[in-house]
């Protein structure tokens, strides 16, 4: 199907383009969310008469995406979840909770801007892409933690995803992993030979 863009898209095309595209992301994402008009005389003429006024909307979006994108440019935010001794988190961090985080702090980013290809499962620092504008991408990095102190910890640059990182010294000896096994013994006993 052939399609007006309304908008800049990614890796499809500028504001005014005509493209070729799939029916289905015609129909189900780009005609209901506005970014685009059917392709046909009509609205190309419907077009050309709103093209200032389009333009002139997607101007103010732009310079509204990139004051919040100022001030969001390379800040951390500490995540506090529960996780095992490994640092597999319990559950995991996805877009809805980015956004609420984000929300907490005073920013309006909804989780549609936030450009994360898979959940967060894991303790350590993160980097994510938040996309305010087709034309406007900052990164903000996630500290996730099991608490505020591991989270200062870990932007010290300490890594948590040990036990010896979460209990220090205090690990019992005899359960370290090389108590349990003899270094000489081959595996086999005289009767399995």
């Amino acid at each position: 199907m052939d399609v007006i863009l309304l908008e800049r898209i990614a890796r499809l095309g500028q504001m005014g383009d005509t493209v070729k595209v799939k029916d289905g992301f015609a129909r189900n994402f780009l005609l209901p969310q506005g970014k685009a008009l059917r392709a046909n005389e009509a609205n190309k003429k419907k077009f050309e008469g709103q093209r200032a006024q389009l333009e002139a909307r997607n101007l103010e979006r732009k310079s509204e995406a990139e004051k919040v994108a100022e001030s969001l440019d390379g800040k951390n935010f500490i995540v506090v979840r529960s996780a095992g001794e490994t640092g597999q988190l319990y559950g995991s961090v996805s877009t809805r909770d980015i956004a609420d985080i984000l929300a907490s702090e005073g920013f309006t980013v909804s989780r549609n801007h936030v450009e994360l290809n898979q959940p967060i499962k894991t303790i350590g620092l993160t980097n994510v892409e938040l996309s305010l504008h087709p034309e406007v991408q900052v990164t903000i990095t996630l500290n996730i933690a099991r608490s505020a102190d591991e989270a200062e910890r870990q932007a010290a640059g300490e890594k948590l995803d040990s036990a010896e990182a979460i209990y220090g010294d205090d690990i019992n000896e005899n359960a370290r992993p090389d108590a349990f096994f003899d270094p000489n013994e081959d595996g086999f006993d005289d009767e399995d030979e």
